[in-house]
């Protein structure tokens, strides 16, 4: 299973505003210097992250993001199959574009149906505090640099 690009952002703008003092804010400009990505892309994740109820936008001169709750409130399953486009790990998991001809009777499909379930419910354990077991190497290693130019 792979996690899309924009989950990846999602989980490490969470990491980001995690490792500050909660009622720190951030901006999108020094997020994005830290993981030297682009500021645009971060932008797009942000805004959802803020209309699933994850951070808080603080608008105006001086203002920026936060997390809207305690780290130990946010559940990594949930920000996953909330970030998430979909869970069809094979063609045969989503009925719309389905083609495969030996679906009805296809033994794959339940295996991988296990499979995911049992992704999704190893990610639902943890919550954004358990990934923060080493906030001051995050810390320390999410420093913005200078001149860094993005990398996507």
């Amino acid at each position: 299973m792979r996690l899309t690009m924009y989950t990846d952002f999602s989980l490490r703008i969470l990491l980001y505003l995690g490792a500050k003092a909660q009622s720190e804010l951030s901006t999108i400009q020094e997020i994005a210097e830290a993981y030297h990505i682009s500021k645009n892309h971060l932008m797009k994740v942000s805004h959802e992250l803020g209309k699933a109820g994850y951070i808080e936008t603080v608008r105006g001169r001086g203002g920026g993001i936060r997390l809207a709750s305690a780290p130990e409130a946010i559940n990594i399953g949930e920000v996953i199959r909330r970030m998430e486009d979909d869970f069809h790990l094979v063609e045969c998991f989503n009925p719309a574009g389905n083609s495969c001809p030996i679906a009805p009777v296809c033994g794959l499909k339940g295996v991988l149906g296990r499979a995911l379930q049992a992704y999704l419910q190893v990610l639902g354990e943890y919550t954004l505090q358990d990934l923060l077991a080493n906030k001051h190497e995050l810390q320390g290693l999410l420093q913005p640099g200078e001149n860094l130019q993005p990398l996507i």
